[in-house]
């Protein structure tokens, strides 16, 4: 099985005050392609700050990271908005819609800074709109769906640009149970799929639809034995 994230010694330190304040503390993780990983943690455990430079969105302080065979610790920001544009696709539970743009429009969105030629980006986002099951709210604006329709439309964004990793950060957390439900359903056939999945949660029934769980607490990472999802 192919390697697609490796994490060495991963140590990330903010300074507040002129202290220094550990937020991760030499965590290491191996992620392969396929995998549908879990990282749960409670609020101040340090998995918005692992999820942030998984995503490239932030740098560690020290220890190397490795994505897709580039090393990404010592990349500029050219360089790592290039990544998380190739290789990253981000489902937040705010779904950051833009509002004055369609569903087929938000889908697009990543397509255009992309470079892909309009007719194509149509095409795939109409695809991907249809592979999420909604087809007939393509044309709807954000304030014209519901929190289950406006995840799926963030979760057809994401994955459009067929990334190497799809980041979920807690995307269940604005939904009722039932329409919860019905997204982890969906982000099993994506992984089905073969899609590779990271998900960040505090909530352990959400965290067991993954197939691999690594708990996060004060900052250090431990593999969770695997419970049945009931």
């Amino acid at each position: 099985m192919k390697e697609i994230l490796y994490m060495q010694d991963i140590v990330k330190c903010y300074y507040l005050g002129g202290e220094e304040q550990l937020v991760l503390n030499n965590v290491n993780l191996k992620i392969n392609e396929g995998e549908f990983i879990s990282i749960l943690g409670p609020s101040g455990s340090g998995k918005s700050t692992l999820i942030n430079i998984i995503g490239c969105l932030d740098v560690p302080t020290s220890g190397k990271y490795v994505l897709s065979g580039e090393n990404v610790e010592d990349l500029d920001e050219k360089e790592l908005a290039r990544i998380r544009n190739r290789d990253i696709g981000f489902v937040f539970q705010s779904f950051q819609l833009l509002p004055k743009l369609n569903a087929l429009e938000n889908v697009e969105l990543p397509l255009i800074y992309s470079g892909v030629p309009a007719h194509e980006r149509k095409q795939r986002a109409t695809s991907m709109l249809e592979r999420v099951g909604l087809k007939d709210k393509m044309r709807n604006y954000p304030n014209q769906l519901s929190g289950g329709q406006m995840q799926r439309v963030a979760i057809a964004r994401s994955v459009v640009t067929e990334p190497t990793i799809l980041l979920a950060d807690e995307p269940t957390g604005a939904l009722d149970q039932r329409t919860g439900q019905q997204i982890m359903e969906l982000f099993e056939e994506l992984n089905h799929e073969g899609r590779t999945i990271v998900m960040i949660t505090h909530d352990t029934n959400i965290a067991k639809y993954a197939k691999r769980i690594v708990n996060i607490l004060d900052g250090e990472l431990t593999e969770m034995e695997m419970i049945p999802n009931v």
